[in-house]
């Protein structure tokens, strides 16, 4: 048996950002145990490079984690939104730029053991200044860093989030082929 076998699913929290759903399965071995899914959109995660080949990234207040933490920028895709329109429109939100050119370098999920959020992972090149405010991006402050800074920056612990480490190694990788 491949997976396992849904016998029952219900919601048990529905919130603005996330729903949680308890399912009762059945495993390979014929027990049935009950596991907890938090269903989120899927998400967008950027590479904003600029014309002097720094990587833009934001550092912002994350509650769950109780600190400051520099980050790729990244959002929700909005339901029936194209990926490469959420990629502009939290660009201009979170970065005050709009990517001329934007391209596909892969996606991974955050966190597949429990979550159902994928992530799209962007590069958005020929920035252009051209901020748009949303509610929850006054806060955010800008921080460019040079290619040669990323490794260091992971290794320190400076950046710590798994979309901002993966998408930047990916990024990395990418340069070098």
């Amino acid at each position: 048996m491949t997976g396992e076998k849904t016998l029952s699913s219900r919601i048990i929290y529905e919130g603005r950002v996330v729903t949680l759903r308890e399912d009762t399965v059945e495993t390979a071995d014929g027990q049935s145990k009950r596991e907890v899914i938090a269903l989120h959109n899927d998400c967008v995660a950027i590479v904003a490079v600029d014309g002097d080949e720094n990587a833009l990234l934001v550092k912002q207040y994350r509650k769950a984690a109780n600190k400051e933490l520099l980050e790729i920028p990244a959002g929700s895709i909005d339901p029936g939104e194209d990926p490469k329109e959420t990629v502009r429109r939290e660009m201009q939100e979170e970065t005050g730029y709009l990517p001329g050119e934007v391209e596909r370098l892969g996606g991974f999920y955050s966190t597949p053991g429990y979550c159902t959020e994928y992530l799209y992972l962007y590069l958005a090149t020929d920035l252009i200044p051209s901020p748009l405010q949303a509610e929850d991006t006054e806060s955010i402050q800008l921080k460019r860093v040079s290619p040669d800074e990323i490794t260091g920056l992971i290794d320190t612990g400076a950046i710590c989030d798994a979309k901002s480490i993966a998408g930047l190694l990916i990024y990395l990788k990418h340069q070098q082929t």
